[in-house]
């Protein structure tokens, strides 16, 4: 099985066939998709906002079983009603739990202060659509890099919980 298929990717865009497209091109490359249509359900999906559950594509995810399906990246339209995928990505990067997902943006619009306020303020890529497969190529490197970051962060968990529990195993010296 090919190396990606273990990457899961939230692909957010309010129009079907857009959606549709960049499903389609994410997974002739093995990635693992979970597509919804606006911010508001991908925040629900990531867990950052409450709600008892809500529909994903032909599946239905309760909050509470958010964290069982990690997200090793977000692609998101940039022009959405109610949230723009700049604010989501806003709100993922405030997050302490999520803000090191990476996070990349795609429009129809070639607005180029939209799309450097963007790569400056988190996004790792922002792509014109219609998406192609070698903007999906792209991809790879930031995934691998939050692959990384990830393995890091649980060696760095599994140590301290290692220390803490030899310190709590330790005699304690009388005083």
């Amino acid at each position: 099985m090919a190396a990606q298929a273990q990457f899961h990717v939230l692909a957010v865009d309010d129009s079907l066939i857009d959606r549709m497209l960049i499903e389609r091109l994410l997974k002739t490359s093995s990635y693992h998709v979970t597509a919804v249509e606006s911010g508001s359900k991908a925040l629900k999906f990531l867990g950052l906002q409450e709600d008892s559950e809500m529909q994903v594509g032909t599946a239905i995810v309760s909050a509470e079983n958010h964290q069982d399906l990690e997200v090793n990246l977000i692609i998101t339209d940039y022009c959405m009603p109610e949230m723009t995928g700049y604010d989501l990505m806003r709100k993922i990067k405030e997050s302490k739990s999520l803000r090191d997902i990476p996070v990349v943006i795609m429009s129809s619009e070639n607005v180029p202060s939209r799309i450097n306020r963007c790569l400056e303020e988190g996004a790792e890529e922002f792509f014109l659509k219609p998406v192609q497969q070698s903007d999906v190529n792209r991809l790879k490197p930031h995934l691998l890099r939050s692959k990384i970051k990830e393995e890091d962060q649980l060696i760095n968990n599994k140590r301290k919980s290692m220390e803490e529990s030899h310190c709590q195993d330790k005699p304690r010296p009388k005083i």
